[in-house]
């Protein structure tokens, strides 16, 4: 059992689990729609984690118990914890279909294309105004209702990528959002329209250009 995160708060460790327990069930319905064996890697890697996560806040659970009243006030805890358990589990379940042939689960894209969100894929193009910024300049999200669930570039994939991840020409990222917002989304990285700058103030513009520069140092390296 990893105990990498017994450092970690009980709010923390609830709130790294509701994390990655929608990272984990966008990356499974993901697998099966573009048959990636790397992506279902993922996501039993993180359900593996999310198994570390749960011994963890038992072990917090435990340890801050005296009496029955906290017992009592702490039971909430670990359901949550083993509700966010058990959603892990069961996004391993979706990607063990993988081990079927294609042509026997026709049933997928089906029924991921009656969902209000759906998770697609886009290419991003030298001419789009997105490229040389980070996720976070950008704000991805809150321009277009559409999350980055993954992205993979030169170097491989990155998995629910942070917003310091600079896009680059010819990085393919995978996104989960409404049919209206992957549209737009695809005008911007395409390079049909430009980017629409979200308005920052003053110290996260300063705090971006800081991540910026540390990226550009981080890519001088690699070059050297």
């Amino acid at each position: 059992m990893n105990l990498d995160h017994i450092e970690m708060t009980v709010r923390e460790l609830l709130t790294e689990m509701k994390d990655t327990s929608e990272v984990i069930v966008d990356l499974a319905y993901a697998s099966l729609l573009y048959n990636s064996e790397d992506m279902a890697q993922k996501v039993n890697e993180l359900e593996e984690e999310m198994d570390d996560l749960k011994f963890v806040i038992r072990f917090k659970v435990l340890m801050s118990s005296r009496t029955k009243e906290d017992a009592k006030q702490l039971s909430g805890l670990l359901q949550v914890a083993s509700a966010a358990d058990k959603i892990s589990d069961a996004a391993a379940e979706i990607v063990d279909l993988l081990k079927l042939p294609i042509e026997r689960r026709p049933f997928v894209s089906a029924m991921l294309h009656e969902s209000g969100e759906k998770i697609r894929a886009t290419r991003l193009r030298p001419e789009s105004s997105m490229v040389g910024y980070t996720i976070g300049r950008l704000g991805v999200e809150a321009s277009t209702g559409c999350r980055i669930i993954a992205l993979k570039n030169r170097r491989g994939w990155i998995y629910d990528p942070e917003d310091d991840v600079k896009i680059r020409a010819g990085d393919d990222i995978i996104i989960r959002g409404t049919e209206d917002g992957y549209n737009r989304l695809v005008e911007f990285a395409t390079g049909n329209k430009p980017w629409e700058f979200p308005e920052i103030s003053e110290d996260e513009e300063e705090t971006t250009t800081q991540e910026e520069a540390a990226s550009i140092n981080d890519e001088e390296e690699e070059e050297d």
